[in-house]
């Protein structure tokens, strides 16, 4: 009987313990803007994308090049030139510095033809997720975007409790009602996502 009493004891503490958890988890964020892509978005080259060079008049020079893991790219004539970060205009102008030494006022197009971005913009999705992935952002990606391409969220999942950590907001951590959007299909719910957002979806206590 003691025993019993202890074990019954134990397992109330462990249900308030639960509930007091429950309480913690139900306490939301601000919901995530609706809107939240910017109008001055441009995107920049990361590792991993594949950059098409044309070099007018000169077709020996042009060729498509993968863009390495430390950012840069190597082309005849230029070696080790940096790419990351700099969109594609950007870095023609910069192939375009670099040939004046070798050809007589190059004129240089560069076309991004596989898209995967710098780490510090690309989309992270984590916890119950039926594939937790990183993807590359677009813009006016939303939450549906996302979970489409991740393949929706477990049975596990708690959807109208997840989160979007926003890092270029200085980690600022929004709501979105997942479960409304992917089951109800109540598009009030879904939401644009920025560049390095990481969207949480947690695991359902019951």
């Amino acid at each position: 009987m003691k025993l019993m009493r202890t074990m019954l004891g134990l397992f109330s503490v462990a249900l308030a313990s639960l509930v007091v958890l429950s309480g913690c988890a139900s306490s939301s964020f601000p919901p995530a803007p609706a809107v939240a892509a910017d109008s001055e978005y441009s995107y920049v080259i990361g590792p991993g994308d594949t950059v098409n060079i044309v070099v007018w008049r000169n077709p020996e020079l042009s060729m498509s090049v993968p863009v390495r893991p430390d950012g840069k790219i190597t082309t005849p004539l230029v070696e080790d030139l940096q790419a990351m970060g700099k969109d594609a205009s950007t870095l023609g102008r910069d192939i375009e510095k670099a040939l004046e030494k070798y050809i007589r006022e190059p004129v240089v197009t560069v076309i991004v033809t596989s898209f995967v971005g710098p780490y510090s913009e690309q989309i992270r999705v984590v916890g119950e997720a039926a594939k937790p992935m990183i993807l590359p952002y677009r813009q006016k990606m939303t939450a549906l975007d996302v979970m489409i391409a991740v393949g929706g969220m477990t049975e596990f999942a708690d959807g109208n409790k997840a989160s979007i950590l926003r890092t270029g907001e200085g980690n600022k951590q929004y709501s979105v009602r997942l479960s409304d959007l992917l089951k109800r299909g109540d598009v009030s719910a879904n939401v644009e996502m920025r560049p390095g957002d990481v969207l949480i979806i947690p695991q359902s206590w019951f």
